[in-house]
């Protein structure tokens, strides 16, 4: 008896359990080892996100903002992420992706396209010239394999990426002049970025990859004829609409192009696995609301801008078909040059077919019937 006494004695001791208190929680039901201790054993983290969208773009810099709210918010304040925007720092997007691979920083929000001149392949995480709209874009990366491809490609790159956000359909940029056919685009210089670039480029336009404010600079002194950047309230704030009067549509080299968050895989793959799931959560949750608040800005913005005078105009048909087939005739060339573009593009392509079947049954009939009535005044 008195030795089984104190083996009990020596085994509260080992197990740290000395105070009456501890005893008392114990013997009244409460856990022995207290929520907050369990709390302390997650670390304190710092990370670095750099946004590759000024602040003048409230949908994106309120993304990047949120993002990092969220995540403080579900680790109880113990994983805190810096936001830094292109206002910070000056300088070539592509360049964010160099710092995020190398650990420099830890994460980025960005266009994946920005680096396509490092490989084509990097366009599939935003946009491909008449590829996919915002929900197909949402369908193929969430549910139709498009994170998988991603994933494997990002891999070697270094990086982890979770859609962040979208634009939805973008504008076709601004103009000096009207454009009423195709041969009228020869010879022009326009500012466009990405695969859309590429594309112009075939139909004789000579490109220029600027940034917003230098575009604006370069449209209103005559050194450009043409500037596309994203949609009515972000061209908005730059003033794009001071300097030339024709603003066309469609955007078509980006119909419904993603943005996302990434991070350095050697980083994220060292969070603790309840942070892994919070940088998860909050991507997430920006990939709703930064597409819900481009469709509330971009619906009051094109309302003042044509109030203001802006000239609307629809890029003539010869000139998207010449575009479509210049498109298609590009993937062709990319995917025999480039394995991962390949390996990408031909089940991209298939969910692509598919998609604009059905979307040619139900959605593409309740649009334009319901569009069709509302210009009749109904």
């Amino acid at each position: 008896m008195r030795s089984d006494l104190l083996n009990r004695r020596r085994f509260l001791r080992s197990a740290g359990l000395r105070s009456g208190t501890a005893l008392a929680g114990a013997a009244l039901g409460a856990p022995v080892l207290a929520t907050p201790a369990l709390a302390q054993v997650l670390p304190t983290v710092q990370w670095r996100l750099h946004s590759d969208f000024p602040r003048a773009i409230g949908a994106t810099y309120r993304g990047a903002t949120g993002i990092a709210r969220t995540v403080a918010s579900l680790t109880d304040g113990r994983f805190q992420i810096e936001i830094r925007t292109a206002d910070d720092v000056d300088g070539d997007p592509a360049r964010t992706f160099d710092a995020v691979e190398a650990g420099a920083i830890e994460a980025c929000h960005t266009l994946s396209a920005y680096n396509i001149r490092r490989d084509p392949a990097f366009a599939f995480g935003t946009a491909l010239p008449f590829g996919l709209n915002a929900r197909m874009q949402n369908a193929w990366i969430a549910e139709g394999g498009g994170q998988s491809l991603l994933d494997d490609f990002y891999a070697s790159y270094n990086l982890v990426s979770f859609a962040a956000g979208n634009t939805g359909a973008q504008m076709g940029g601004w103009f000096r002049k009207e454009i009423k056919s195709l041969p009228e685009i020869a010879g022009m210089k326009m500012r466009i970025a990405g695969l859309g670039a590429l594309v112009m480029n075939r139909l004789g336009v000579e490109t220029q990859t600027l940034s917003p404010d230098e575009a604006r600079k370069a449209l209103e002194s005559g050194a450009i004829d043409a500037a596309e950047f994203a949609g009515p309230a972000a061209d908005e704030a730059f003033g794009f609409h001071e300097v030339a009067p024709y603003y066309y549509y469609p955007g078509w080299w980006e119909g419904g192009p993603s943005l996302h968050l990434f991070a350095n895989k050697p980083a994220f793959e060292a969070l603790p696995p309840s942070y892994q799931a919070a940088l998860r959560a909050a991507a997430a949750q920006a990939n709703v609301t930064i597409p819900a608040r481009f469709d509330i800005q971009n619906n009051a913005a094109i309302r003042r801008l044509v109030a203001d005078g802006v000239r609307l105009r629809p890029f003539p048909q010869d000139l998207l078909d010449a575009a479509y087939r210049a498109s298609f005739e590009l993937y062709a060339e990319l995917a025999a040059k480039s394995p991962s573009f390949k390996t990408i593009y031909e089940p991209w392509k298939h969910f692509r077919d598919e998609m604009y079947q059905w979307y040619r049954v139900a959605e593409h009939a309740f649009d334009s019937f319901g569009f069709a009535q509302q210009s009749r005044g109904l």
